[in-house]
């Protein structure tokens, strides 16, 4: 993944394009939002505004669904 970015510093231009871009492919192979924003250091809202701003289909909330009880 892109080199780590400060805490706090912003991402313009084509270096938030590039982190967007490799968000967007990591995501779409299986890992969490929340494993991503491990990973560069970045918030779980600054992650899921990455992916959302550059148009990634995000998944359901995971976990078992119930049956319904006749």
């Amino acid at each position: 993944m892109t080199e780590a970015v400060k805490k706090g510093e912003r991402l313009t231009g084509a270096r938030r394009e590039q982190l967007a871009k490799e968000l967007a492919e990591a995501y779409q192979s299986g890992r969490s939002i929340r494993q991503l924003a491990a990973d560069t250091g970045r918030s779980y809202g600054a992650v899921h505004r990455l992916l959302v701003d550059h148009g990634v289909a995000l998944r359901g909330r995971g976990g078992a669904r119930r049956a319904k009880v006749s």
